[in-house]
């Protein structure tokens, strides 16, 4: 007969691990809350842990520092609050929609979506890479990862056969990084006003007009 003192009860983290993201998200969200109220330069970690009620330790081991926080926040508003990422969700429709003028008007409208959750941290890396090199190299790397991602969907539609005949990759990945750009969306809809919708139905049109054949505009 089995002893129940020689019984070892299997350890589950789980709990342990959903409590460690939900300390990771409140970490991040008042991180965005003092970075965009205060600026990077007079956030702190230590404000940051006193607003979640974790210790300074505890934000340093999580993100290893500002840079770090900056970096998980971009990282966030590029994912959503959606499962997939935006990439994810771009990749997926186009996989399954054959209509090229469809498929410019969905990723006009994810152009939107994303900017609308990103700029107010992009503006922040924008104004912290000139004092703090870390910020800097997020910057640098958020435009490159950002470049390849324009040219990998300048390849579909070529591999399609939607591009028009004189536009290479290179001049469609041109198009599209420059179109997908936070700083369009900051001057049409931050600085002059245009609505989310007439922003995407715009980037959507000149993508369209810029790029795909005349056949496919008909």
């Amino acid at each position: 007969m089995t002893s129940v003192k020689g019984r070892r009860r299997r350890y589950n983290s789980s709990g342990r691990q959903a409590q460690a993201r939900r300390n990771q998200e409140a970490i991040l969200d008042a991180a965005e809350h003092q970075f965009l109220e205060r600026g990077y330069g007079a956030t702190t970690i230590s404000g940051v842990a006193t607003e979640v009620g974790v210790s300074v330790e505890t934000v340093y081991k999580a993100f290893g520092g500002k840079a770090g926080l900056v970096r998980a926040l971009y990282d966030r508003s590029l994912r959503g609050r959606e499962r997939a990422s935006a990439y994810e969700r771009s990749d997926a429709m186009a996989a399954r929609e054959t209509d090229p003028i469809t498929i410019v008007h969905e990723w006009g409208e994810l152009t939107t979506e994303v900017a609308a959750r990103m700029n107010p941290i992009r503006l922040l890396i924008r104004a912290a890479a000139v004092t703090d090199p870390e910020v800097a190299t997020l910057l640098a790397d958020s435009d490159g990862k950002r470049l390849n991602r324009m040219r990998h969907n300048a390849e579909f539609l070529a591999d399609r056969g939607y591009l028009r005949e004189d536009i290479t990759i290179d001049k469609a990945t041109d198009v599209l990084y420059t179109c997908s750009s936070l700083e369009i969306y900051e001057v049409l809809v931050l600085q002059r006003g245009w609505p989310p919708p007439e922003f995407a139905r715009f980037v959507a049109d000149f993508m369209i007009s810029a790029l795909l054949t005349p056949t496919e505009k008909a």
